[in-house]
């Protein structure tokens, strides 16, 4: 039972601290499930995130179920889930609640241009810490520059770009291009 409550306050705490979305997630993941309660290496804590993108749902909630999950089977996804959950629902009530009053005072603007700019910094830190873990070697750093431009350039689904991305790295793997084990 301890466990299942530090899930779900270890999550609450996530989804109470991180504003723009499940990117903006990503460097108080690390911290929190890998280097702080060690639920989960940095490789799986990618994985979650990648399947996470391809599922249906909030990639920040899809990421606590599966970490939950992993941790504590089904009560584990269903804490994680709702510790995730919780602080926006809380969150989002209040703000709807008194928002309306004060939405067109130059403050309030100012505030949330500060907080978007803030998210663009975290969401940069999050992917160089990720790069610098995923692109290990030359077939890598190909893959990571065709999903970028496949990805700007295209109208293509994230998801069936994750796909495509994961069958390239089977391909790669299957016919031994890549020249080392992982």
């Amino acid at each position: 039972m301890k466990e299942l409550v530090n899930l779900f306050f270890a999550f609450a705490r996530i989804g109470a601290f991180t504003f723009g979305g499940g990117y903006a997630m990503l460097p108080m993941l690390q911290k929190e499930i890998v280097e702080k309660n060690h639920w989960a290496t940095e490789d799986e804590i990618m994985d979650y995130y990648a399947i996470g993108q391809c599922t249906p749902g909030i990639i920040a909630v899809n990421t606590a179920t599966f970490v939950g999950y992993k941790t504590k089977g089904i009560p584990g996804a269903i804490a994680a889930t709702l510790g995730m959950i919780a602080p926006s629902i809380v969150i989002i009530t209040v703000i709807a609640a008194f928002l309306q009053n004060f939405a067109d005072l130059a403050i309030v603007k100012h505030a949330f241009n500060g907080i978007r700019a803030c998210v663009c910094v975290l969401i940069l830190n999050a992917v160089s810490k990720l790069a610098q873990k995923s692109v290990v070697d030359k077939i890598c750093l190909a893959i990571c520059i065709a999903v970028l431009v496949l990805s700007i350039f295209t109208p293509l689904s994230p998801a069936l770009i994750v796909i495509l991305a994961g069958l390239a790295g089977l391909i790669v793997k299957r016919t031994g291009l890549s020249g080392g084990e992982k």
